[in-house]
């Protein structure tokens, strides 16, 4: 099954009010327009893409180490994901599928980190629950997320939405702004130049991992 079923699967699921999640009905309605408004800003338009410079960044790991962009380019293309937090089903499920395709990207020389405006505890939960073999960076108060242009701040109605379906975001992050990153998938070059880039508003819809083998392959091919 592939990653996007998967993802389509638990949206069934969590539509149908299946437990855990018994999400209520006038939930839903909530979630689908703050996604709709998040997809007519343009936002999404905005942000960091393939061609552009990728901004640098130096954040700690879940388990306390500093880990740098510039140190990791030196070895090979970084690819990035950024990761709403451990409370966020789907990308837990995008997580599990990129930790499975963990081989294929370092056999392809590349490296990869996920990227969460939670707090370290939250990081080691997310790497311990989805046994992942690649390091989760906690960025505070979002900075990172938003030097990539993906930072948003939530509508005040999805935020009374999340704390119902006990999604402190506040308390998860340690930060009272409400704010999340879009999710977003980069490939970074050793020049530090984006290589490919998806970034997608709606967090029900990721790409396959398999989407940046062929990048992954030429930029391979060039070294």
């Amino acid at each position: 099954m592939s990653l996007q079923q998967k993802l389509d699967a638990f949206k069934a699921d969590f539509k149908a009010g299946k437990p855990p999640y018994n999400a209520s009905p006038e939930i839903l309605p909530i979630m689908e327009r703050a996604t709709a408004d998040l997809i007519a800003s343009g936002q999404a338009a905005r942000a960091i893409k393939a061609g552009q410079r990728a901004p640098q960044f130096s954040l700690k790991d879940q388990d306390g180490h500093i880990v740098s962009s510039s140190e990791r380019l030196g070895h090979g293309p970084l690819v990035v994901t950024f990761y709403r937090g451990v409370w966020c089903p789907y990308c837990n499920l995008e997580l599990q599928a990129l930790n499975e395709a963990l081989p294929q990207l370092r056999a392809l020389g590349a490296s990869i980190v996920a990227i969460s405006p939670q707090t370290p505890a939250n990081s080691r939960k997310a790497v311990r629950e989805n046994a992942l073999g690649f390091a989760v960076l906690s960025d505070p108060r979002g900075e990172t997320s938003s030097a990539f242009g993906l930072r948003f701040a939530l509508p005040d109605d999805l935020i009374e939405a999340y704390k119902r379906l006990r999604n402190d975001l506040a308390a998860f992050n340690d930060d009272p702004s409400w704010t999340l990153p879009m999710p977003a998938r980069y490939v970074i070059g050793r020049d530090g130049v984006v290589l490919y880039s998806e970034v997608n508003p709606d967090y029900t819809q990721r790409p396959e991992p398999e989407e940046m083998f062929p990048v992954l392959e030429k930029a391979a091919a060039r070294v």
